[in-house]
């Protein structure tokens, strides 16, 4: 049966600061919501006016279903902070609270608990933090709970090429271990789901590392050097055991089979440096990435994780952005309304062209104009001098679901850099036969 994948934008907020990262709460109770950490670099005027600042803003919104014509989310707070390079939620409640990590510029893992207020709104509340050394900035932390894990622990890692394990106590942080991982950044850190004892980091010194914390950190697992340029995404899939998804700025996104580091078992080619990977929390072949100069894409692996060989190919693109792709990550909530209809082709200001493609939802922002585009069943960018495939072309039916589902929706949320917006999105994927039947 032929499948058909759309996006819609749904919401737009402008976060007035660079947006660099978005994170969902996991805990069942508050999935509807979401936190955005923004990045922004304040350079002195004069060359007396000393080095220049890293500010950020913490930002809460609340996902509420007030219907169709009503925005989605509601901003319930903003904290005022040091620059924010990434944010994590861990995947279950520490003695009964619910902790959010953030990773400064000032070097420190910072941690805040969701709580409810007295007006009977939520709210973020500092709990704890540590500084994780000198003069430098911490840029990426990890929860050891993906799959549930009773042991709670944090990986960090920073500027200096450092990696930390803390570990979380009824709030209290303590550092674990601490070691030189990297010749230069270490942009990204991340357990193993499957083995919490195995942490892994990449760098900008273009090496994926791994490392056993039962032996002595001073020598790694592993280390592979397969992307060419600097690893800033590793992901640990929770569904599937040993699988790991890696990005880097040479634009690939590699899939290892944990038991063979040796080199990875696919390569994809993405474009514009992969800066975020998110298995979903619950479909275990879909892999969304953020890729930085080339927007965000959805990549299904079945096949290819099945076979243990080829490409993932790209089944949804979202591509409404005007700026560098950071933060992306997938909501557990339920879509319970049908997709929006496709703007009918009637209307004079819609001005749709031959071929099957639909237009995509045009807005301001404060900075520059999203210009209008089409795009193709596949949900594929489609240039204005290209003619769009016709609906008969095979080129988005050869990848289906491996389950029975009727249809899948999803809810996304991802944020661009310099333009400093945060989007909320839909991806809809369905039988031709059935959006035929919703659009008619």
């Amino acid at each position: 049966m032929a499948w058909k994948s759309r996006t819609r934008s749904l919401q737009v907020f402008d976060t007035e600061l660079s947006a660099d990262t978005v994170e969902w709460c996991p805990i069942s109770s508050r999935h509807g919501f979401l936190v955005c950490g923004t990045y922004q670099l304040q350079k002195g005027k004069g060359e007396d006016d000393g080095a220049p600042s890293r500010t950020g803003r913490l930002y809460l919104f609340e996902h509420r279903h007030k219907g169709l014509t009503s925005p989605p989310l509601t901003e319930l707070q903003r904290i005022d902070t040091a620059a924010i390079l990434d944010l994590k939620w861990c995947h279950v409640s520490v003695s009964g609270m619910v902790v959010l990590g953030l990773a400064a510029a000032t070097g420190e893992l910072q941690l805040y608990t969701l709580s409810d207020s007295q007006e009977g709104s939520s709210n973020l509340q500092a709990l704890n933090s540590v500084e994780l050394g000198g003069d430098q900035l911490a840029l990426s932390l990890d929860w050891s709970t993906g799959r549930l894990d009773s042991d709670v622990r944090v990986v960090c890692s920073d500027s200096a090429g450092r990696v930390s394990v803390l570990s979380l106590d009824e709030g209290a942080l303590t550092i674990l271990s601490q070691w030189k991982a990297h010749d230069f950044e270490a942009w990204i850190s991340a357990f193993s789901y499957w083995d919490t004892q195995l942490v892994y980091s990449g760098g900008d010194d273009c090496k994926l590392k791994g490392w056993d914390l039962r032996i002595s950190p001073s020598s790694p697992a592993f280390v592979s050097k397969r992307h060419s340029m600097g690893v800033c995404s590793i992901h640990s899939n929770p569904h599937r055991e040993h699988i790991l998804a890696t990005g880097s700025y040479d634009e690939k996104v590699l899939l290892w089979d944990g038991r063979n580091m040796r080199q990875p078992f696919s390569e994809s080619m993405l474009g514009g440096g992969v800066w975020r990977l998110k298995w979903h929390p619950t479909q275990e072949h879909l892999l969304l990435a953020a890729c930085m100069h080339n927007d965000f894409h959805i990549l299904h692996c079945q096949q290819t994780i099945e076979s243990n060989k080829g490409d993932c190919p790209v089944v949804a693109s979202y591509i409404l952005h005007n700026s560098l792709a950071y933060g992306a990550d997938w909501s557990r909530l339920s879509l319970e309304e049908p997709a929006p209809l496709s703007p009918p082709a009637s209307e004079p200001k819609e001005h749709l062209t031959d071929g099957g493609g639909h237009l995509r939802i045009q807005y301001e922002s404060p900075t520059a104009s999203f210009d209008t585009s089409l795009e193709d069943d596949c949900g594929q960018y489609i240039p204005e001098d290209i003619t769009p495939p016709s609906t008969s072309s095979n080129a988005c039916h050869t990848v289906t679901p491996n389950d029975d589902a009727s249809s899948m929706s999803f809810l996304l949320a991802t944020c661009s850099f310099y333009d400093h917006m945060l989007h909320l999105w839909r991806w809809d994927w369905a039988p031709v036969e059935t959006q035929v039947e919703t659009n008619a």
